[in-house]
């Protein structure tokens, strides 16, 4: 059976070791319907054994506006809690994918784009980045993961804040609260996001699988259950030969010492 084809709505190009995945609806200013995230999903849990890191962003003038509301229908409760769960299904492969995640945040960073976000393990926000979750304003709740990454990336009592008052973000604004990790000119994320990831791409796979799949589910261990975790995770790391021949190259000064460069 031949699978369907979303090349209309993501485009993926492959530089070295590095995948840049394009939302391409700028037309509806890259909203979610149901076939890109269906697309999200596939491109993500597909993604080849080559690609040590993955930069996400969007064609136009914005990330992702949401959910496309055009094509809302009415759902029972049960079709209502499958629609759910698929977002989640396709959010869980950014998150817990084969490689780490940048996304360049530019437009509107809104609703479900805005979980979408949340669900990358780097954030670079131009300066024309907006975060908003309306769905408070218009008798919705967020389904695609939000109450559980957006909280924990700004609080609840943020997250409270922007549904039930349908307040708006700038970008400065998210990167204080800490939408974002990195903040930067228009026009510049795409290209400091392909710096970070270029670098990511060299770390030892094994580490990244660390930071990736086992941090965020330490942090929702008790202490002592992330404290045996992490000495697991850490043994673990320590043996794969690509960590051994990155401390062989330190220990023979082929790794720059961590100093602090003034921004």
């Amino acid at each position: 059976m031949s699978q369907p084809d979303y090349s209309h709505l993501l485009s993926v190009k492959h530089i070295g070791a590095v995948a840049q995945v394009r939302i391409t609806r700028p037309n509806k200013r890259n909203a979610l319907n149901e076939d890109l995230v269906m697309a999200i999903k596939a491109c993500f849990e597909s993604m080849p054994e080559s690609v040590k890191a993955i930069v996400l962003y969007g064609e136009g003038d914005h990330f992702c506006a949401g959910l496309d509301l055009s094509e809302v229908s009415a759902h029972t409760v049960p079709q209502s809690v499958l629609h759910s769960r698929m977002w989640h299904a396709a959010f869980e492969h950014v998150q817990f994918g084969r490689a780490p995640v940048i996304a360049v945040l530019h437009g509107a960073v809104v609703g479900g784009g805005f979980e979408l976000a949340s669900a990358a393990h780097i954030r670079v926000a131009e300066e024309s980045a907006f975060y908003a979750l309306p769905e408070g304003k218009r008798g919705l709740f967020v389904g695609g993961g939000g109450s559980v990454r957006i909280s924990r990336l700004i609080g609840v009592a943020r997250m409270s804040d922007l549904m039930l008052t349908g307040r708006v973000l700038n970008a400065q604004e998210g990167h204080q609260i800490g939408i974002s990790q990195y903040s930067v000119g228009n026009g510049q994320g795409l290209a400091k996001a392909m710096e970070l990831a270029e670098s990511i791409a060299t770390n030892a796979a094994m580490t990244n699988y660390g930071v990736m799949h086992m941090l965020p589910r330490i942090a929702d261990q008790s202490i002592q259950d992330g404290l045996a975790t992490e000495s697991l995770m850490a043994a673990v790391a320590q043996t794969d030969p690509a960590t051994l021949d990155l401390l062989a190259q330190f220990l023979q000064g082929k790794k720059n010492k961590v100093q602090f460069k003034p921004s």
